[in-house]
């Protein structure tokens, strides 16, 4: 037996910054909970765990230890820039410049990486 990753879950500050920037990120639809939550849902047929953004009160601290990789449906540079235009910034978590991705962080300064092709 084994487990398979069903969901992501982000604590966050700002429920509706959050939600717009992710939910636009992803291509995800939304689900408001009554406590200041929200789960995204990928589109029908597309593969994907489903994204919980739930409040925590605090301020994020330190580099974030788990994080997600996203792969573009086209031109990484392109949704990198696209990223940007959303909210993102690009931060340095101590890469060479040689890697095959780009780490971002979100409005929340959540890190995460778009990289250049599918995972190998």
């Amino acid at each position: 037996m084994t487990a398979h990753v069903a969901q992501y879950t982000l604590d966050i500050g700002d429920l509706n910054r959050m939600v717009d920037f992710w939910s636009a990120a992803l291509g995800y639809t939304v689900r408001r909970g009554d406590d200041g939550s929200a789960k995204l849902y990928p589109p029908p047929g597309r593969p994907g765990p489903t994204v919980w953004l739930q409040g925590s009160g605090t301020p994020k601290n330190g580099k974030n230890r788990l994080h997600l990789d996203l792969v573009s449906d086209g031109d990484a540079a392109a949704e990198v820039d696209r990223l940007i235009g959303l909210g993102a910034r690009r931060v340095d978590v101590g890469q060479t410049g040689t890697e095959g991705f780009v780490v971002l962080a979100d409005p929340e300064d959540n890190e995460f990486c778009v990289l250049d092709g599918p995972p190998s």
